[in-house]
């Protein structure tokens, strides 16, 4: 889907509630490209997180000053105010980064990166996506992940047995809590 301010596009995962649209969702998953240099979409009311995925990276900058970040580091989370007015600057050609947006009056988010076996703890909403290698994710039933798969809940309160498949796997792993 093209993003809000028409500059790009991206993949989207996951949007609650169902049905919910650019306005009123409650938090969004999804998986942007990068093709060029300009301004990202402003979400007033919501906290985001990007995380490069792969390709050159990209330089934030807010038009206050208070963002001034390089993107440039696979799996490095880094989180922002949805009103901030940033410019992307790309740094060595295109890019793919996940991004996580949730309405700070609805919910709140945790985000990690995992590379080794755990127990990711109950969440009545979250997500799971694996980015490298394949993962095992044991909970109510079980899973295989491979490389770009993933799985979401809704209102299941459902803790995980994680365990990686391969020495290079890593995992995005997300909980909403209310």
């Amino acid at each position: 889907m093209p993003w809000k301010n028409g500059g790009g596009v991206t993949r989207e995962i996951v949007c609650m509630p169902p049905g919910a649209g650019m306005g009123d969702f409650d938090w969004r998953v999804s998986i942007a490209h990068i093709a060029g240099d300009g301004p990202f979409s402003a979400f007033p009311g919501m906290d985001r997180v990007i995380t490069l995925l792969s390709g050159g990276g990209v330089h934030l900058l807010g038009d206050d000053g208070l963002v001034n970040h390089r993107l440039d580091t696979p799996l490095s989370p880094f989180a922002f105010a949805g009103e901030a007015a940033i410019h992307a600057r790309l740094l060595a050609g295109d890019c793919h980064d996940f991004n996580l947006m949730t309405r700070r009056a609805v919910c709140s988010a945790s985000l990690q990166v995992l590379r080794s076996a755990c127990e990711w703890p109950a969440s009545a909403q979250g997500l799971l996506m694996a980015v490298q290698g394949s993962w095992r994710a044991e909970g109510p039933s079980t899973h295989t992940l491979l490389p770009q798969q993933g799985l979401w809940w809704s209102e299941a309160d459902t803790p995980w047995r994680l365990s990686p498949q391969s020495p290079d796997a890593a995992l995005l792993a997300l909980n909403i809590t209310p």
